[in-house]
C-alpha cells in the first residue's frame, strides 16, 4: 500500500512549542546539531589555548631554571611563592601556579624542553580549530562525517525495499479460467485448434486446407501456457484459454492473425513449457551447429506476449526439438549422411541467441536437413553412425537405413 499525505508535528524549538513540517524539522535539527558541533570545537580550542598559555610561562622558566628553584626555596611563606614567581619571570598568576605545582624531579631542562616543544603543534591545532569555527562548510562536513560513521557502526539493512515509480507494474486481475482437459492441434500452415476430449470422440478426423496437414499435437489443459516459435527468430507466448473450443471439422484459428504477427511471419514450432519451465529446447541449424537452451530462458515476470531473439539468426534454422531428458538423436544431412549422438554432449545455455556448437561437419554444398529421435528412425546398424564426441562427419546413409527403403518395404 502507498499513500501521500501532509503532516505537521508539535515540537519544542529553544523551549518554545512550534508546529513544523518534516522539512522544517530537518532544518531545525541541522541547525541545532551544527551549533552543538560548534560548541564542542570551541571547547576543544579553548582547552588547547589554555595549555598553550601555560607552556609559554614554562618557556620563560627555561631561561633560568636555577632562579625558579631559588625563588621557591628561599620564599619563607607559601602564599608568597606565586607572587614572587610572577615578579621574577614576568608571568601571570595561572602560569605561576602551574610552575609551582611541578614536581621537584621535573624541574630540569629535559622535562621543560619536552613540554615547550609541544608549543608549535598546539599553535597549528588552534589555528585549524579557529578556521573550522569560521567555516560553516567545515562544520557541516564534521556533521556529515559523524552521521556516516554512526550509520557504519550502528546501521542495519533496510527492512523494506524502495520501489520507484518506473518499477511499478500495473496489476490486472485475471479472470478465473476454467481448467479442463483439451487436445490441441497445430497445422503446417499455422492453423491451431483446441478440442475437448468429448468433442474429439464424436469426430476424430481433422479438417485441413488443401496441401496442409498436422504438424504437432498435444494433450494438456485449458489453463496451460503455450509458446509459438516463428521463422523470424521470435516467440509468441499465450494461454490456451484465449482460444475458443472448436471441432475437428473446423480449420481453427490462423495464428499469424490471432497473435498479430509481423507480415509474412509463420509458425514453425509450438511448446508447452509447463508451470516450472523444466527441460530445454534444441535448435539445429543448417550449418551443422546445435544450441541447447534451457526453457527457463523464456520465462518472464510480466505478461509479455512477444519475445524477440528467440534463437540465433546467424544461420538458417533446420529444426527445433523439445528435450525433457537426455537421449540419443539421429542427425541427417542432404549428402546424405547421418550421425547418432547423445544429447548429454550438448552443454545447456541460458542465452537464447547462442550460436551453439558444431555437431555435424559438412562439405561446402551440403546442409543439415533434419533431426529425429533414434527410436523413430529406421536405422538398423546404429553403431555405424554413433559418435562419442562432437563435431563429427557421420557416415554415408545406407539404403537399408534410409526412410525411402522403409517406405518401399511398406508398399
Amino acid at each position: 500500500l502507498e499513500d501521500a499525505f501532509a503532516c505537521n508535528f508539535n515540537v519544542l524549538i529553544a523551549g518554545t512549542p512550534k508546529v513544523l513540517g518534516v522539512r522544517q524539522i530537518l532544518e531545525e535539527w541541522t541547525a541545532w546539531r551544527t551549533g552543538s558541533v560548534r560548541r564542542r570545537v570551541y571547547f576543544v580550542m579553548k582547552k588547547k589555548q589554555d595549555k598553550l598559555h601555560l607552556l609559554k610561562g614554562l618557556k620563560r622558566i627555561l631561561l633560568d631554571i636555577d632562579k625558579a628553584i631559588q625563588i621557591i626555596r628561599e620564599t619563607e611563606e607559601e602564599a608568597e611563592v606565586i607572587p614572587n614567581l610572577m615578579i621574577g619571570f614576568g608571568i601571570d598568576q595561572i602560569q605561576a601556579e602551574y610552575v609551582a605545582e611541578i614536581k621537584l624531579r621535573n624541574i630540569n631542562k629535559e622535562y621543560i624542553l619536552k613540554r615547550v616543544n609541544e608549543t608549535a603543534a598546539l599553535q597549528d591545532e588552534i589555528a585549524d580549530l579557529e578556521d573550522t569555527l569560521n567555516s560553516p562548510r567545515r562544520l557541516k562536513q564534521i556533521l556529515v562525517d559523524e552521521l556516516t560513521e554512526a550509520a557504519r557502526k550502528y546501521g542495519e539493512p533496510r527492512r523494506t525495499s524502495i520501489v520507484y515509480s518506473h518499477e511499478i507494474e500495473t496489476y490486472v486481475e485475471e479472470a478465473q479460467v476454467e481448467d479442463y482437459s483439451v487436445h490441441v492441434f497445430l497445422s503446417r500452415e499455422g492453423y491451431f485448434k483446441k478440442i475437448t476430449p468429448a468433442s474429439l470422440r464424436m469426430a476424430a478426423d481433422q479438417k485441413y486446407k488443401d496441401g496442409d496437414g498436422l504438424s504437432q499435437t498435444f494433450e494438456t489443459t485449458n489453463g496451460a501456457e503455450i509458446m509459438f516459435f516463428t521463422d523470424r527468430c521470435q516467440v509468441y507466448k499465450t494461454r490456451l484459454s484465449e482460444f475458443e473450443d472448436t471441432k475437428a471439422s473446423a480449420l481453427g484459428d490462423y495464428l499469424p492473425a490471432k497473435l498479430s504477427m509481423d507480415s509474412g511471419e509463420n509458425v514453425i514450432y509450438a511448446v508447452l513449457p509447463g508451470p516450472d519451465y523444466a527441460g530445454a529446447l534444441l535448435f539445429f541449424f543448417a550449418n551443422g551447429k546445435a544450441a541447447r537452451v534451457d526453457l527457463t530462458a523464456y520465462k518472464t515476470t510480466s505478461n509479455r506476449r512477444k519475445l524477440m531473439g528467440a534463437y540465433s539468426d546467424k544461420a538458417p534454422l533446420a529444426c527445433i526439438r523439445r528435450l525433457d531428458a537426455d537421449c540419443e538423436l539421429a542427425v541427417y544431412s542432404t549428402e546424405p549422411r547421418a550421425l547418432i549422438f547423445h544429447t548429454a554432449l550438448l552443454a545447456p545455455k541460458t542465452t537464447r541467441t547462442t550460436q551453439g556448437v558444431a555437431v555435424m561437419t559438412l562439405k561446402p554444398k551440403y546442409q543439415l536437413e533434419t533431426v529425429k529421435a533414434l527410436e523413430d528412425t529406421p536405422i538398423t546398424n546404429q553403431s555405424r553412425y554413433r559418435v562419442r564426441s562432437l563435431p563429427a562427419a557421420g557416415a554415408l546413409l545406407r539404403e537399408e537405413d534410409s526412410e525411402e527403403r522403409q517406405m518401399d518395404l511398406l508398399d
